[in-house]
């Protein structure tokens, strides 16, 4: 060009220009913009249709957010180019005829010019943009143009998932084509999941080499893992900062879920084939509570999966799982599993796991479908599979406010004990004495029912109930609502020792709090930094100054034990 305008004598000066020139995002290849002629659709009254039935509520976005950006999207829209110039894709059905100059567009390939009835036509060699193609997904995979059993039965759907990346791309362009083509919409409802992202919150690229691919995650920690993890994590309107670390955190849930079924199939070995009839009166306190709980884990995942929460409703039937049937009933379970109770109080046990494994492997069979799969094939059931079972519904009759509350009383102070111990460094194969203050009398019927289970989960060698009463000398004293538990420490403990080690810990974590205080009140650190580096340590902040606070309570009890 400049050499043109040289010999023509039209060059006037040569001046630098900086300016952004575009690139292929595959290759890196620089692209030269040109002209030419292309296909268009004109999109405004297509868009028009498709806003119009997001805001009579015919389709419903979930997360409700992304209204605004399908608003502001489809209300700037522009026309459409659907021509492509590539080697594959479906051909744009346009026909030119070389002898009168007319294109020929029909729903069949013509064999010749409509116009006049040349055979020398030739079609467009463009093909169409993918996004066209995809927007006819909907219907045309259910055998459209022609009126089939299938496009009447799943037109429209009722449910679209995909990512918020391809809104405008894809899902805005199948409401469009919907409501041009067929008259009605797709879907009812989008559901938006987030982006997954490296643990740094990156977007993942093979070029980045922070790519985690699934296979080998699913071969090094299992399917049922690696799709727990990823439905934990997909809280509405969050990405996924995915790890191996998480991934292999939620294995250990599953050979948790391995242990608690394989002991409870082997305490059900001799229980009836069928079932008998067991009396409300044989259900203890702990049956009654892990059956309430059971229900109420019940209603949460099936709320928030009915509302597309699935990261609640995955923590419910986790928490539930792990912290209350494994930590809790099953270790609760043991003595009348054992036969140190009566018959009649281990086939209510027996009863109780049953329906409590039962009802929790249903929850969690669409989180890990395998693993549940195969622990339902070994227990006693009706059907074939479980993913055809009913799954569950909240029974409101099994719901038992009093047992939850009477039950979680003995929790805390099962849970009292237990932090006492850890508090003052005592090994947990030490037995403990410990003394029971219950000024109210349903309290102190409560705890004298429950003795055997607090002494049982808690370790001790003795517990003493008692009403009102003077705090004893020589203990460490934990507070349940309006009881008290005193734990003996005489022989177990050094509190002159232990108040120096304390003293000694808090110094060295007094000094890390101040070194991770100064780097955050650094105005440059703040203003550089990545926000996944700034959001560690912050995190490592709460993290130091929680434990602060836990050394500090500690160091007090000593200090008053010292004092008495």
């Amino acid at each position: 060009m400049v050499e043109d305008l040289e010999k023509l004598g039209l060059l006037v000066k040569i001046e630098k220009h900086m300016h952004a020139v575009g690139h292929c995002y595959r290759c890196r290849t620089i692209i030269e913009p040109y002209l030419s002629k292309q296909w268009f659709v004109k999109i405004k009254p297509l868009a028009d249709a498709g806003i119009q039935a997001v805001e009579d509520g015919l389709i419903r976005f979930v997360p409700k957010s992304w209204e605004k950006t399908y608003f502001e999207w489809m209300r700037n829209i522009r026309d459409w180019c659907i021509s492509r110039q590539l080697w594959w894709g479906h051909r744009v059905p346009a026909f030119y005829c070389d002898d009168c100059g007319h294109i020929t567009v029909q729903v069949e390939d013509p064999t010749e010019c409509e116009k006049c009835k040349s055979k020398n036509i030739r079609q467009d060699p463009d093909v169409l943009d993918t996004w066209f193609s995809s927007a006819l997904w909907p219907f045309s995979t259910l055998g459209w143009p022609d009126s089939t059993p299938a496009l009447k039965t799943f037109y429209p759907t009722s449910l679209l998932i995909t990512g918020f990346d391809i809104l405008f791309f894809w899902v805005a362009r199948m409401m469009m084509m919907g409501k041009y083509i067929m008259h009605d919409v797709p879907f009812r409802d989008v559901y938006l999941h987030a982006l997954v992202r490296d643990e740094k919150g990156e977007k993942m690229s093979k070029s980045k080499g922070n790519s985690i691919n699934p296979l080998d995650m699913i071969d090094k920690y299992g399917t049922d893992a690696f799709r727990f993890t990823l439905a934990a994590f997909s809280a509405q309107g969050r990405d996924v900062r995915m790890s191996e670390e998480r991934i292999e955190g939620y294995k250990f849930f599953v050979n948790k879920i391995w242990n608690a079924a394989r002991f409870s199939l082997m305490n059900l070995e001799d229980y009836p084939s069928e079932e008998s009839v067991v009396a409300a009166a044989d259900k203890s306190l702990k049956d009654q509570w892990i059956l309430s709980r059971l229900q109420r884990t019940a209603g949460e995942v099936v709320r928030s999966i009915n509302e597309y929460r699935f990261n609640d409703a995955a923590a419910a039937v986790y928490s539930f799982f792990w912290h209350e049937l494994c930590d809790w009933y099953l270790e609760l379970a043991k003595p009348a599993l054992y036969g140190r109770e009566t018959p009649e109080r281990r086939l209510a046990t027996q009863a109780t796991l049953k329906e409590v494994l039962q009802g929790g492997l249903k929850l969690l069979h669409p989180f890990m479908p395998f693993v549940t799969e195969e622990i339902w094939q070994k227990l006693s059931h009706d059907g074939t599979s479980i993913m055809v079972s009913p799954f569950p519904e909240v029974d409101d009759g099994k719901i038992d406010d009093e047992a939850e509350r009477q039950m979680g009383l003995v929790m805390d102070v099962i849970t009292s004990i237990r932090n006492i111990r850890g508090e003052m460094g005592i090994a947990p194969s030490r037995k403990l004495r410990a003394v029971l203050s219950a000024p109210q009398d349903g309290e102190k019927a409560l705890m004298t029912a429950a003795q055997g289970d607090i002494i049982n989960l808690a370790a001790l060698a003795e517990l003493e109930i008692q009403g009102d009463m003077e705090e004893p000398r020589g203990v460490a004293t934990g507070v349940v609502g309006s009881m008290r538990v005193f734990v003996h420490l005489e022989g177990l403990i050094n509190i002159a020792e232990e108040k120096a080690r304390l003293e000694k810990e808090m110094a060295k974590l007094d000094k890390d709090l101040a070194q991770v205080s100064r780097k955050l009140a650094n105005r440059d650190f703040l203003a550089k930094a990545a926000e996944a580096v700034i959001r560690k340590e912050e995190e490592k902040h709460k993290a130091l100054r929680e434990k602060h606070v836990l050394l500090k309570a500690a160091y007090k009890k000593f200090q008053t034990m010292e004092e008495r």
